[in-house]
């Protein structure tokens, strides 16, 4: 298993939209099992694949406080149940050291894949439902700061690519 480097915006990948996963082998076992590694080492709660430059519609996540109880969701999709505006700071794996008051849905209900390819459904409200939708908002090529105005969004990207440029005179 290994930590696998996080893209970070404005890297063009993360508005790749991932294809549909059609096939279960070793190798996406390990692609999942990399993407926990990589979750937990930077203390994230979920993670989408396209972060990680792999572009199938795999998210990982982790409530537990053991952070000992991942859920993977394979293909997944939502329905909004409680399309009340329900406002959580974000943060992003991507867009790191920012977190931005966002709206998203109170209540919705996903259905996936497990990691063996079984179909599960899960109503989820709160912080799950937050992450759900932010997560697979990544699948489709789309990133929080999608809903900052664009001022906010312009700022973001400077700083970021400063920091970025910054890193990478350093080695």
């Amino acid at each position: 298993m290994a930590v696998l480097p996080v893209l970070e915006y404005p890297d063009k990948r993360l508005r790749k939209v991932a294809q549909p996963i059609t096939e279960f082998t070793d190798e996406l076992q390990t692609q999942i099992d990399d993407m926990l590694d990589t979750m937990y080492d930077q203390n994230g709660l979920g993670l989408a694949a396209t972060q990680v430059d792999y572009h199938h519609r795999l998210v990982v996540m982790d409530f537990s406080e053991e952070r000992n109880e991942p859920i993977v969701f394979i293909n997944p999709e939502f329905d909004i149940i409680d399309d009340a505006p329900n406002e959580f700071q974000e943060g992003c794996l991507s867009v790191p050291g920012f977190y931005e008051h966002i709206y998203r849905a109170a209540k919705v209900t996903v259905k996936a894949l497990d990691r063996h390819g079984k179909p599960f459904e899960m109503e989820v409200d709160e912080l799950l439902a937050v992450c759900v939708q932010h997560e697979v908002d990544h699948l489709d090529g789309k990133l929080m700061v999608d809903y900052l105005s664009p001022l906010k969004r312009n700022r973001i990207k400077g700083k970021l690519e400063k920091a970025q440029k910054l890193a990478a005179k350093r080695g």
